[in-house]
């Protein structure tokens, strides 16, 4: 099962961080932005930027989770450039996390579904949005079972305005982030692996550790992916309470921090991204302890 094997590969690493290859034209060395700035000329600028963080990170990293809305933005070449993305963490042995942030009513959901992790899709994992309710979250589901996948579902965002909505008090007295965790445990009950947690995992912001402990308490089976490390204002600290003992239950993402750790550091741009993993994951383990799959 697919959340078995993420585990599995945190525990070989003793490293449970996720590169976040958001890659926007900035964060490339000047030496790599290319000369007439058409978009098929960006992607593949942007491809060759991505091919090098993977490289240097792939042995010291389970997973990349590559951020859609930076190649939509340049059309039919910029979704080439993601899947290429995909495909080329995927040779490396990486777990590959689609951020995309999908959802819709249900026959929607399922184009979108069959988009990402159908039949034939290199992606592992799908973030989506719940909050459209269970037809909306039904076809993934149907894909994750069928095709041994993952999904992440919006529950705390790591957003400063998140509690604009997420921290609403409802009639019965729970939080609008906590019923939306607890559908999460049970979307995913019917997926559990050997480990205790099922394919539905939650998104669940570093920013928020308050909210990240409540929600760690009420969701034992959900695996969290922690948005909001670095420059966000995440440290390892604030996101202790994400984790059950024995640093089990989640991996952190970090994006601008690898991806332009260069820019603070000097030096080129993967061997500061590889030193910054390095000290993430040193920065994790010193919170977490050795991390055992128990």
């Amino acid at each position: 099962m697919i959340t078995d094997r993420l585990i599995e590969k945190i525990v070989e690493m003793q490293n449970p961080t996720c590169v976040g290859l958001d890659t926007a034209l900035e964060y490339l060395p000047e030496e790599m932005l290319p000369e007439n700035r058409t978009a098929e000329e960006i992607a593949q600028a942007v491809l060759k930027f991505n091919k090098g963080i993977v490289d240097a990170t792939a042995d010291l990293v389970p997973a990349v989770k590559v951020q859609v809305a930076y190649y939509e933005e340049y059309g039919a070449a910029g979704m080439k450039c993601f899947f290429d993305t995909v495909n080329y963490a995927k040779s490396k042995g990486l777990i590959v996390i689609a951020d995309c942030k999908r959802n819709d009513i249900g026959s929607t959901a399922a184009r979108y579904s069959k988009a990402f992790l159908g039949e034939g899709k290199e992606n592992d994992f799908l973030t989506v949005n719940g909050y459209l309710g269970t037809d909306g979250i039904e076809p993934f589901l149907a894909d994750c079972k069928a095709y041994d996948k993952g999904i992440f579902v919006l529950v705390k965002t790591s957003n400063p305005s998140s509690g604009e909505l997420q921290n609403q008090t409802l009639s019965d007295g729970r939080t609008v982030y906590e019923l939306m965790g607890d559908m999460v445990e049970s979307w995913g009950k019917e997926t559990l692996g050997k480990y205790g947690y099922s394919a539905v995992g939650a998104v669940v912001g570093a920013t928020h550790p308050g909210e990240a402990a409540v929600l760690r308490e009420r969701l034992p089976h959900t695996f969290f992916l922690i948005p909001g490390y670095g420059a966000q204002g995440g440290n390892a600290e604030m996101l202790k309470n994400s984790f059950h003992a024995h640093g089990m239950g989640g991996i952190v993402n970090n994006s601008r921090g690898i991806l332009c750790a260069y820019k603070k550091r000097g030096g080129t741009y993967a061997e500061a991204a590889r030193q910054a993993c390095l000290d993430m994951k040193a920065d994790l383990l010193s919170v977490l302890g050795e991390i055992c799959a128990k």
